[in-house]
């Protein structure tokens, strides 16, 4: 059930039906394992959460 969740979560983000959040929560994943799994099942991640996660990284090193 968890994979098949996985799935349909990856299908409607690559879609353009969720956001990269609300396809994580879909999941039962944090955006970031979200994102991970994507990358490993070569889907795109969107910009704007590269983006985010830049400032979010900057932010934190300070």
């Amino acid at each position: 059930m968890y994979t098949h969740g996985l799935n349909t979560a990856m299908t409607l983000y690559r879609n353009g039906t969720l956001t990269l959040s609300q396809a994580a929560s879909r999941a039962g994943r944090s955006r970031d394992a979200f994102a991970t799994a994507l990358v490993r099942h070569g889907i795109s991640v969107r910009e704007n959460h590269v983006r985010s996660r830049t400032a979010e990284e900057s932010l934190r090193a300070d």
